[in-house]
């Protein structure tokens, strides 16, 4: 028996099984849950061939977070198929090129508006599509995204970081306005793992050199598990009281000084 039986999860942002994404989808179908994916433009194809590697395959839907009609059909869909919605998982972000490395002042507004809209808008917006199916779970639905901790700036992390400032503070106005209807959105802020996303961070070999020594937890980028169960555990009931909330899975390298 496990702590998501008879629940179903939407999870979005899986592209290899390296993602943070895939991690939470493995473990959440090992915990009983029917889990979807969603998957966006040319990266569909890699969705689909990372979803045959899942415990149980999953189902593969279209979803581009700058096209909201195609959140509104992934609603439709789920409703057709399952009549309600019990988890979400955002985990998606994307910056062009020149908002990450040298300095914030590379990047004009356009590309900054493509990050945001990508990054931090596209909560709202999966929850904005999904809060009729999440709202009939009974009072035990649950959003649960991924971060990275916004509160210092990192080297090379720019426009990135501020769109992470904008989720996080998002979130908890996401929280403030759903929880009447049963609704918890609540935030992963993980540490540096080697995914694909990462590896398009200029400065990410920095994180790596320093964050295991100084996480008291100690840290291994290799390594997501710990995320993958942090965020089941989110997702299941065995938080029905917290929401709005930013849990570090990071090896405890934010409470620490120099």
């Amino acid at each position: 028996m496990g702590i998501l039986d008879g629940k179903r999860v939407l999870v979005t942002g899986v592209l290899t099984d390296d993602s943070l994404a895939f991690g939470v989808a493995s473990l959440a179908q090992e915990q009983g849950a029917e889990v979807v994916l969603t998957g966006a433009g040319r990266g569909m194809s890699l969705t689909r061939r990372t979803a045959r590697r899942l415990p149980y395959e999953a189902d593969v839907l279209e979803l581009d977070v700058t096209k909201p009609e195609q959140a509104d059909a992934v609603a439709a869909e789920l409703e057709s198929r399952w009549g309600g919605l019990d988890g979400v998982v955002h985990a998606i972000g994307f910056a062009p090129e020149s908002c990450l490395g040298g300095d914030i002042f590379r990047a004009g507004w356009s590309d900054v508006a493509t990050a945001i809209e990508v990054s931090t808008y596209s909560l709202k917006l999966l929850a904005g599509a999904f809060r009729k199916l999440l709202g009939s779970s009974g009072g035990s639905a649950s959003i649960v995204g991924m971060d990275f901790d916004a509160t210092v700036a990192w080297p090379g992390y720019n426009w990135m970081g501020v769109a992470k400032a904008g989720l996080e503070s998002l979130t908890r106005y996401l929280a403030r306005d759903l929880g009447p209807e049963g609704i918890r959105v609540n935030l992963v802020s993980a540490g540096p793992i080697r995914t694909l996303a990462a590896k398009s961070i200029s400065g990410f070999s920095r994180f790596e050199e320093v964050w295991d020594g100084r996480a008291p937890l100690g840290w291994d980028v290799r390594d997501s598990s710990s995320v993958a169960r942090s965020t089941v555990a989110l997702l299941s009931d065995w938080f029905p009281k917290t929401t709005g909330e930013i849990i570090h899975v990071d090896g405890g390298f934010h409470s620490t000084g120099a």
